[in-house]
């Protein structure tokens, strides 16, 4: 993994089995944080329960990291680490987060969709373009996508949509800024010195917002955290950035179509909820949206 994350083409790798393996951790594990990060929110308020997931999760990390020999980052890389951490998890999963108290899962998970289009501006700054196939593949999940959600919990919060919209945006732009501008110390050391900033920002935001966790937690809720933190952060994070490095950015965020479909499945098979044949049908275009960015890769 750390020669993986040290390449300095991310564009240019082919799909190993790892990236395979990666991606596939950020569309099954992302598409289930959606609802373990409900029911945190029953005992840890947002910006607490995002911030003590990836600090405790970065700190197991780093230990391990170290255990087993690593160097620690120098302070150029801590630096980038804490911009980059304060991006994408101050802003972003903690603005997600957020968001998800006020406004329905529809509307969060049709903005987050738009995120790898917003990567693929970015890029361009930098003289990177996706290729057709690719952009393609963008264009059709986003479109199924919006399909699937329908207009679906779409409720009226202004703080909930300056948060979710702020919260696409810092997401994107870290991601770009880890990249192109601002490299972490190799492999896992430096995905954990981003989950230990990033930590630290949520928690100062969570003092600054006056959010207290109910004590005695719920049972729910801490098992929820529990997954979040080896699931969402260990595994599927350290797998984002992982792609983030060896592959094209719009593949790296190609969870943001699968996800909702994942979601849906969930709720069929945990919940028994009833899915509509243009539910199914919108699954599909996703699908058809994912296989194009898949072959984009490959070429």
């Amino acid at each position: 993994m750390s020669s993986l994350a040290s390449r300095a083409a991310p564009a240019s790798s082919p799909l190993s089995g790892l990236l395979l393996l990666c991606l596939a951790a950020t569309w099954l594990v992302w598409g289930s944080t959606y609802l373990a990060i409900k029911f945190a929110l029953l005992s840890f308020p947002p910006f607490f329960q995002m911030g003590t997931r990836f600090l405790f999760a970065g700190a197991v990390l780093m230990a391990w990291m170290r255990w087993r020999g690593a160097a620690w980052p120098d302070a150029r890389q801590w630096r980038h680490a804490l911009v980059v951490g304060a991006l994408m998890l101050g802003g972003g999963m903690g603005g997600t987060a957020y968001a998800e108290l006020t406004v329905g899962s529809g509307l969060v998970v049709a903005f987050i969709a738009v995120v790898p289009l917003i990567i693929a501006a970015l890029n361009r700054l930098y003289g990177v373009k996706p290729g057709r196939l690719e952009l393609a593949g963008i264009v059709v999940g986003l479109a199924g996508v919006l399909m699937l959600t329908q207009g679906a919990g779409f409720q009226a919060s202004p703080a909930g949509l300056i948060a979710i919209a702020l919260a696409c945006i810092t997401w994107s732009v870290g991601s770009v800024l880890s990249q192109r501008s601002l490299p972490l110390a190799p492999g896992p050391m430096g995905f954990a010195s981003e989950m230990i900033c990033g930590g630290v920002v949520l928690l100062v935001l969570s003092a600054l917002n006056g959010e207290t966790p109910q004590w005695p937690p719920q049972p729910a809720a801490v098992a929820a955290w529990l997954y979040l933190v080896v699931f969402g952060s260990l595994i599927a994070f350290n797998a984002y950035m992982v792609l983030l490095a060896n592959a094209s950015a719009g593949l790296a965020s190609s969870y943001t179509f699968v996800n909702p479909v994942i979601a849906m499945l969930l709720g069929v098979a945990v919940l028994g909820e009833a899915v509509t044949s243009f539910e199914w049908m919108a699954a599909g275009v996703v699908l058809v949206g994912v296989v194009l960015m898949l072959r984009g890769a490959k070429r």
